[in-house]
């Protein structure tokens, strides 16, 4: 049983591609911390941009689809989608772990580590900056896949299994980093 983790795909159809790569019978469900379709304002258009396919694609997955709505994630996306887009966040338990997703842009890391250490939780997934990274503070995991298709480092994908993480670099599928969650 794997869970595959992402955020950030902004209508990239090209980026959903390699990430359908990863799922097989193993994968449980699909996390994705927000921004769906849309690139914003202030993003360029992300390479292979073609949001209603996209939004076809994510519908027709034969696994769950756990979402948080991102900053660029409007309510007309949720008329498009046969899956919630959690607002302002959405929590799930596997395998004992308590997982928090979130997108990134309402909650700040002190709140977010203030939040973890009240409800106990084993792993925060945000995403919105757009930086991959993995990082352990206190009994909490912190994990941002950063963006599939507009990374400000690398486009990042997680997997989750055995109570293990990795982040792989979706460019190359090389493993960047992992941590074992420990409860």
């Amino acid at each position: 049983m794997k869970i595959i983790i992402i955020s950030d795909t902004h209508g990239s159809v090209g980026v959903w591609d390699k990430i359908k790569g990863y799922i097989d019978s193993d994968t449980t469900c699909i996390i994705h911390a927000g921004d769906l379709y849309s690139f914003g304002p202030r993003n360029p258009l992300p390479e292979g941009y073609d949001p209603g396919t996209l939004a076809n694609q994510l519908n027709s997955i034969a696994v769950p689809l756990i979402c948080s709505k991102g900053n660029c994630d409007s309510d007309v996306d949720q008329t498009i989608s046969n899956f919630p887009l959690c607002n302002p966040f959405a929590f799930i338990f596997y395998d004992g772990l308590r997982i928090f997703i979130t997108h990134g842009h309402l909650f700040n890391k002190e709140q977010l580590i203030c939040l973890s250490k009240q409800w106990s939780i084993d792993l925060v997934v945000s995403g919105h900056t757009h930086v991959a990274g993995l990082e352990s503070i206190g009994n909490t995991v912190f994990f941002n896949p950063g963006s599939c298709a507009l990374p400000k480092n690398f486009p990042g994908i997680g997997l989750l299994y055995n109570r293990c993480l990795e982040l792989y670099n979706l460019n190359d599928n090389s493993l960047v980093n992992k941590i074992t969650l420990s409860r």
